[in-house]
């Protein structure tokens, strides 16, 4: 019998164990996954991918690399004028390793050719939903040069958050760690041999000095992983709380949940007939 992926899917206590992961395991799964889907679906031999100096964008460079091999790995740096040079480091430090194809294109004039048109303070949300879109725009157009595919870096504690930007971070059309927690991603890292700098600093969205994903949220996302693996399961607030998770952490968890299910679907469809695309009309090749 097959070693499962995951480990004590089926225990109904939040034990820190409960999201442990065949590390290896997942691995050989996804270089095969993206095998699959890019070359023998798509016919599509190159990835293309944002490399941010993350461990998320890290992992995937290291699966695509055995996937595609590195010479049709391209790996795009892309900062903006407050970005951190420690993630221009880490990134560099994921090139020097995996000997994938890298090329730093910044990103200040095109974001700042839009923004200095504005009146008024930006918001750093504003600020980061403009560069993540300019980046994906650059990704897209890098993959039709290249003739390769966009691959997304999202994990799935991310997603179920919301925190990300709708139509960019999100828009690649393969995306291997999406039913990935992060504390699994980082499990992850560990086996594929990221470096240990970037698989143990704080994740941030490296927006402003100092600021943290787990800040942001108000709490770590060992925390947030758990009660998400239950939420999702259809386990109500009651039953969370029932289970042992302090009510604050649940609600936190809960409300981001609830008020950003719009993010996860493609766009809302006023249907006027029976053929509408993804709701109603579904030919053998749209499964």
């Amino acid at each position: 019998m097959a070693t499962p992926i995951f480990h004590a899917q089926s225990t109904a206590e939040p034990s820190p164990r409960l999201l442990d992961i065949d590390a290896k395991l997942v691995a050989d799964w996804l270089v095969r996954f993206l095998q699959h889907e890019c070359k023998v679906r798509r016919n599509i031999h190159k990835a293309v991918l944002g490399l941010s100096g993350g461990v998320d964008s890290a992992v995937v460079a290291y699966l695509c690399a055995r996937a595609f091999g590195p010479e049709n790995t391209f790996a795009f740096r892309m900062p903006y004028k407050i970005s951190s040079q420690d993630s221009l480091d880490h990134a560099q430090l994921v090139i020097d390793d995996t000997a994938i194809v890298s090329t730093t294109i910044p990103i200040t004039e095109m974001v700042d050719g839009y923004l200095g048109r504005l009146e008024g303070e930006v918001s750093p949300t504003r600020i980061g939903n403009v560069c993540a879109r300019c980046r994906a725009n650059i990704l897209f157009d890098q993959s039709a040069a290249l003739g390769a595919l966009p691959i997304g870096t999202g994990n799935k504690s991310e997603r179920l958050f919301g925190y990300f930007t709708w139509h960019a971070d999100d828009s690649p059309p393969i995306n291997p760690l999406g039913d990935l927690f992060k504390s699994q991603v980082w499990a992850l890292a560990d086996e594929l041999g990221v470096p240990d700098v970037i698989v143990r600093k704080p994740a941030s969205a490296d927006l402003v000095q100092g600021q943290t994903d787990e800040g942001d949220f108000g709490i770590t996302y060992a925390r947030a992983d758990l009660i998400l693996h239950f939420l999702v399961q259809g386990y109500a607030k009651d039953r969370l709380i029932g289970l042992g998770f302090p009510a604050a952490e649940v609600e936190i968890v809960w409300r981001r949940v609830d008020s950003t299910h719009w993010k996860r679907h493609l766009p809302t469809i006023a249907m006027m007939s029976d053929t509408s695309i993804n709701d109603y009309y579904l030919r053998p090749v749209d499964y």
